[in-house]
């Protein structure tokens, strides 16, 4: 539950990035030695892939403060579990991990949001030219090889999956591969990195060809996850949208570039210095078209919390989405707060409104709960969101960190209510349904 109307202002630090910290537990698997992984997010998407590690016969153990000690030494399965995988889109990493350790994997088909389909055809075109052959059996993806061989591998499009999977599959491989049209994103930078530090010799990543050259074993190593841009993103919007003061430090401006660009176009006074960045919002902001695309372009994970941002502008934006399908699902909910937004195919028209109100809502997806708690930052009364398990799978302690800022949000509902009329203002802790790693408190 949120009130709100209350500028939020403050410094804030994002938790590491979840879209790193998934593929690098997955790549966890092809070591044989102990990984200690420092800044990993306290999300349930984590904690889902820790289960899916320890499925596989991995020994996953938490420290405080955001680390994780990871031990695959005694992994003894190449099968995923379907009731774990399709929990989790990004649990398909564990494919070309796999694959790459035993030369044998077998996944259900991924599960996670709902935002349209998204085909595992490049990911399973990247493993058949590294030698290996795909079968397609009951929901379940089978990839197996005697021996992978590097290959030159041209990716249809900039796909992070299907990179992050080829990359993961090549590191033990015999000989060199070459991925063309690879994706750029910080992530994909970040699990190459991990890589390297793991002993594999990866050259390229950050940009459009990535080289590796395969080695025949990997080492322990220490390693500290990239800070998570995009639920940066969400804080400084979080600051515009409510004409509020928000600095986010530990992120480097350049990952954040594009949003930034926007913010300014709309009025936004936003500046770097260093590792940090500051948002000083407009009491009235201008409109200004989006079109999302791969980095370093507008980020599609991004694209809801800004539609919210946009619904109170004074003026007419579009926003054209180019990553997902169903990316717009959550305009509904927004309408429902009296935002002004008309969806032809991929494309949104926001025509700014005076004010939004309070309603009941539901977050259908991550980046949609992000949307619709930067919504009701800045809406007239309290607003109610429901479909808290999706804003767990992406971020951190949420309201406890919007609540350092300013504002008044609670966690009103858990396993066994507490009170029947919760005290906005205050910063209780209800139970939640989730795993042990999300059992401590910032």
């Amino acid at each position: 539950m949120i009130e709100g109307g209350r500028r939020l202002e403050g410094v804030v630090a994002p938790p590491g990035a979840k879209n790193a910290a998934l593929p690098i537990m997955a790549a966890c698997l092809l070591c044989e030695s102990e990984v200690i992984l420092h800044r990993v997010p306290r999300i349930t998407d984590v904690d889902v892939m820790a289960a899916i590690l320890e499925s596989l016969g991995a020994r996953v153990r938490e420290q405080p403060g955001g680390t994780l000690i990871i031990d695959a030494s005694s992994v003894n399965s190449h099968t995923a579990p379907y009731a774990l995988v399709s929990k989790l889109n990004a649990s398909f990493d564990v494919t070309g991990a796999l694959l790459g350790r035993f030369g044998l994997a077998e996944v259900p088909r991924p599960g996670g949001c709902i935002l349209g389909p998204r085909a595992v055809d490049m990911h399973l075109h990247g493993f058949e030219s590294l030698g290996a052959r795909v079968d397609l059996e009951h929901g379940s993806v089978i990839v197996s090889a005697p021996a992978l061989r590097g290959a030159r591998i041209a990716l249809a499009k900039p796909s992070v999956g299907a990179t992050k999977n080829v990359l993961l599959a090549s590191v033990r491989a015999r000989g060199t591969t070459t991925i063309e049209n690879a994706a750029r994103e910080p992530e994909v930078t970040d699990l190459g990195d991990f890589l390297n530090a793991l002993g594999a010799r990866v050259s390229g990543h950050g940009g459009p060809t990535i080289t590796v050259e395969g080695v025949a074993k990997l080492h322990a190593c220490e390693y500290t996850i990239i800070p998570d841009r995009l639920v940066a993103g969400t804080y400084l919007l979080a600051g515009a949208i409510t004409s509020g003061d928000v600095t986010v430090t530990g992120v480097d401006p350049v990952m954040a570039a594009s949003l930034c660009e926007h913010l300014t176009a709309t009025g936004c006074e936003v500046s770097a210095q260093g590792v940090s960045i500051r948002a000083r919002g407009a009491r009235k902001w201008k409109p200004v078209n989006v079109r999302t695309a791969p980095y370093p372009g507008f980020p599609t994970d991004l694209q809801p919390p800004f539609v919210a941002y946009l619904a109170l502008a004074s003026g007419s934006s579009t926003v054209e989405e180019t990553i997902f399908d169903a990316r717009f699902v959550y305009v509904g909910e927004l309408l429902r707060m009296g935002a002004d937004i008309t969806v032809t195919g991929r494309t949104a028209r926001v025509t700014g409104v005076a004010k939004l109100k309070d309603a009941v809502v539901v977050a259908p997806d991550i980046r949609a709960g992000g949307s619709l708690v930067l919504a009701a930052l800045a809406a007239e009364g309290t607003t109610e969101i429901g479909g808290l398990e999706y804003i767990d799978r992406g971020y951190e302690f949420l309201e406890e960190r919007l609540a350092a800022l300013g504002a008044r949000v609670v966690r009103a509902s858990g396993v066994t209510p507490i009170m029947t009329q919760p005290d906005i203002g205050s910063t209780m802790k209800l139970p939640r349904v989730v795993a042990p790693f999300r059992s401590q408190s910032p």
